[in-house]
């Protein structure tokens, strides 16, 4: 049976790949999308996912608009990479689909409670203040969720601070509530999204696939690209958020490793920190895994099928 899974973004490049990934592949189903702030503003990712759900064709799915800032601290957003609109470089179609009435948080508790224990997954690839949020307005969904996967972290590496990854930096306390709920927690972060690169192999192959949705994924690798490359030295850039999605569909696409995994809240210099613990094996209750490294040509091979999946919709 397809895994369900939540997905909460804030589209956002990758997070727009994460999105057709989830659609196009028969091994998921994709049974909710969530928005919080991030990227960019709230209101700008929601239309961006909306967009996105235009362009792929994804209907008789709940879109929801989450959290507008995070629970402690002032709204970060990344424009040196997103740009102003948060998915600068293509023309974005105007949203059809119409939003859920729900706040995005009420939107998972509801999804959560209404399927058997163990048949939701929550995939995160923002910000985790919706999950947070929803863990503790109602507790009971923690013990009812197969599992967290999320886009975020890293166990050596960061990019929003030289030793914190800019989802968790952005609201480390939710960041904290998720991580040390009981929940089982895999986090895919920047040491096995940074080898998740779309190379100019990679380009070549969506191009050739043809449809409009592959021509916007190449639309958003151009921009994308050119943008890493300015900010921060990459010749192809990583593409982080379809990882997680990835993993879920396929875990033998990266392997992962078993290790304690807490925020740090409180130092001057490491705000944020994903710290990860090596010094010895795992314990047996351990619930949280990190990922380490990634099948590059399997994890592109899921894209390149999704968007064959998808075919040639119209915007």
């Amino acid at each position: 049976m397809p895994r369900k899974i939540i997905l909460d973004c804030d589209p956002g490049h990758d997070d727009a790949i994460a999105m057709l990934l989830a659609h196009g592949n028969p091994d998921v189903d994709l049974v909710a999308v969530t928005t919080v702030v991030g990227n960019q503003t709230l209101e700008k990712v929601t239309r961006n996912a909306l967009s996105v759900a235009r362009i792929a064709n994804i209907t008789g799915v709940p879109f929801a608009a989450g959290c507008p800032r995070p629970l402690v601290r002032e709204v970060e957003t990344a424009p040196d990479i997103h740009g102003e609109s948060g998915i600068d470089g293509p023309v974005m179609p105007e949203p059809t689909l119409a939003l859920d009435e729900r706040h995005a948080v009420d939107l998972i508790i509801d999804t959560v409670m209404a399927h058997e224990p163990g048949e939701i997954t929550i995939v995160p690839t923002a910000g985790l203040t919706n999950i947070a949020l929803a863990a503790r307005k109602e507790p009971r969904i923690v013990e009812r969720v197969r599992e967290v996967v999320l886009m975020g972290g890293g166990y050596h590496t960061g990019n929003w601070s030289p030793v914190a990854e800019f989802n968790i930096k952005i609201d480390p306390e939710a960041a904290h509530i998720v991580f040390n709920e009981s929940w089982p927690v895999t986090m895919v972060g920047l040491d096995l999204t940074h080898q998740a690169l779309a190379t100019p192999e990679v380009v070549e192959r969506i191009a050739k696939v043809g449809t409009k949705p592959a021509v916007f994924v190449n639309e958003l690798l151009d921009f994308f690209g050119a943008m890493y490359l300015e900010a921060q030295g990459f010749d192809a850039p990583p593409v982080h958020d379809p990882c997680a999605v990835a993993y879920v569909i396929d875990p033998d696409v990266m392997t992962v490793r078993k290790a304690p995994v807490d925020i740090e809240l409180t130092g001057t210099l490491t705000l944020g920190m994903t710290v990860t613990d090596f010094r010895a094996p795992a314990p047996d209750d351990c619930h949280t895994q990190v990922a380490v490294d990634l099948d590059h040509q399997r994890f592109w091979d899921l894209i390149v099928d999704a968007l064959e999946r998808i075919g040639d919709v119209r915007a």
